[in-house]
């Protein structure tokens, strides 16, 4: 019979063997959840791309929906099939204060965020609703008064603030601040609404205009007076049709001046690119499909942000801007 010292010098380096095995398991264990960001290595709203994580919600009560059931029930069954189809892409979903004024937007920003929730999607909501909005173009004019607006925006905060979403903020607003002479108020209300979005934890974009229009180096300071390097980044071409090309070298000088900020890019009506003309030019086409990229750029996806078969305005036999044009979604869609 052995006797404990030689029982003792055999269960000693079983056991250092087995504490070993433990240790090798518990450092792969946090290598594992910090390389996939789990636990306590968990990256915050700004810091992750939204769209890698999930797939983007379609509203199933878009107007583009609503006219494929039109069409549907009117027996123009081509054109039903079309927009149906177009439906089914994800687009921006926009949140005006005509539309979903003050004390109502958040039930309805709620309900909608819960749905998407539900369907393991994230939505894209763009808020357009600051004071003298449109103030160059004046087909989408209006907005709300300057007292009105941070609360507005602070009601969208609040309902999306325990879910996965996406807000763009306010197209247009920064790039035509100079030209509208209203630079000082945009960059205060801005500030303000990036400082709710990013306390209420909702990944944000706030809009720069885009390669055709204002330079980089000025966008850039507007940025960053408004406090972009508080949220994800900035969004670009939004309602536009610069090409994908152009703008994606046109926001990586703008991320690169404003420390590396990511971006997203509108691809919904840029197929052929830009004419010179931003309302409702003949002869374009849809772009490519909204989707998540993952290139070492800042990039951080091609979205439809303006859903393209929506107009800009009554120019060019356009109806009044944010409507549904069949005739105009049907020639997108024709030249793709």
């Amino acid at each position: 019979m052995p006797d404990d010292a030689s029982r003792g010098s055999r269960v000693l380096p079983v056991a250092l063997g087995a504490l070993a095995v433990l240790v090798v398991l518990a450092v792969a264990g946090v290598l594992v959840a910090r390389a996939q960001h789990l636990g306590p290595w968990e990256l915050g709203p700004q810091e992750r791309n939204r769209f890698a994580e999930q797939p983007q919600y379609v509203d199933p009560r878009s107007r583009t929906a609503q006219a494929a059931q039109q069409a549907e029930a009117d027996g123009r069954t081509d054109e039903a099939a079309a927009f149906a189809e177009l439906a089914e892409v994800p687009q921006g979903i926009w949140l005006t204060p005509e539309e979903r004024p003050p004390g109502a937007v958040g039930g309805y920003v709620a309900s909608l965020v819960a749905a998407a929730d539900e369907a393991g999607r994230v939505p894209v909501l763009v808020v357009y609703g600051i004071p003298d909005r449109d103030c160059t173009g004046g087909y989408s004019s209006g907005g709300l008064d300057a007292a009105s607006y941070v609360p507005w925006v602070q009601e969208i905060a609040g309902a999306a603030a325990t879910y996965a979403a996406v807000v763009v903020l306010e197209p247009d607003a920064l790039a035509s601040a100079v030209e509208c002479d209203r630079r000082a108020e945009r960059v205060d209300l801005l500030s303000r609404a990036v400082d709710a979005l990013a306390e209420a934890g909702v990944t944000t974009y706030v809009d720069g205009g885009h390669s055709g229009w204002v330079p980089a180096k000025k966008v850039a300071a507007l940025l960053r007076e408004v406090g972009v390097g508080q949220v994800r980044g900035f969004a670009t071409n939004v309602s536009n049709y610069q090409t994908d090309v152009d703008e994606v070298r046109w926001a990586e000088r703008l991320s690169d001046l404003v420390g590396g900020a990511h971006y997203v890019v509108d691809s919904g009506r840029n197929g052929v690119g830009s004419l010179e003309e931003w309302c409702n030019p003949s002869g374009q086409s849809v772009g490519q499909r909204p989707g998540y990229v993952d290139d070492g750029t800042g990039l951080d996806a091609y979205l439809w942000i303006k859903p393209p078969g929506e107009s800009d305005g009554p120019c060019n036999g356009g109806p009044p801007a944010g409507e549904f044009w069949p005739q105009r979604a049907l020639e997108l869609l024709g030249r793709a």
